[in-house]
């Protein structure tokens, strides 16, 4: 098989169902940020973390593949003539969302509380983290404004959200296990 095809030499990609859009499509934007998101994830996974972490990573990134997925489908050609959902997988769904809460309730367990915001960093991998965090939320932005246009499964939208948190609270996590230093931001009071 090719990996090239010369389909989208004028600028235009194929969504799942044949339908072509151009490639700075709000859609192919919103796949392709989740594409994005992924490969960070899989950054921090290649760290030397916890291995209950890598394993929960790796869930996720299936769980991208899946949301990634949900967003190339044209919704004109989501339903096949037989009646059957053209995208013939198994859908994100609230155990998926509910997976993502468990996890940030328990891992928040044994953190300090927070009293203020923190600075990204203290340590690569954490800084990995909150680089994936931000690209989550943007995802997150175009998937909401894709679906403001042609809306799309809201387990999908709300899996992007809760994710976002997971990572932020993971950070936070790693920081604690790596002994890094978490910075407050404690902005200075004008004289």
């Amino acid at each position: 098989m090719k990996v090239y095809t010369k389909t989208g030499d004028k600028g235009t990609t194929a969504l799942f169902g044949g339908t072509r859009v151009p490639k700075h499509h709000i859609r192919i934007e919103s796949y392709g940020t989740v594409d994005e998101l992924n490969s960070h994830l899989g950054l921090i996974r290649d760290q030397d973390i916890n291995q209950h972490y890598k394993d929960i990573l790796i869930e996720i990134q299936h769980n991208l593949f899946t949301v990634g997925a949900i967003l190339a489908t044209d919704p004109e050609k989501a339903i096949l003539k037989s009646g059957k959902e053209r995208l013939n997988i198994e859908k994100i769904s609230s155990d998926d969302i509910q997976k993502l809460e468990d996890e940030m309730d328990t891992m928040n367990e044994a953190l300090p509380p927070m009293t203020h915001f923190v600075l990204p960093g203290g340590h690569q991998t954490v800084s990995f983290c909150h680089i994936a965090r931000c690209v989550c939320r943007r995802a997150e932005r175009l998937a909401s404004s894709l679906n403001n246009i042609e809306p799309i499964e809201s387990h999908a939208l709300i899996y992007l959200n809760r994710l976002s948190d997971y990572l932020f609270v993971l950070a936070r996590k790693l920081t604690l296990d790596l002994q890094a230093d978490e910075v407050k931001w404690i902005p200075e009071k004008k004289s």
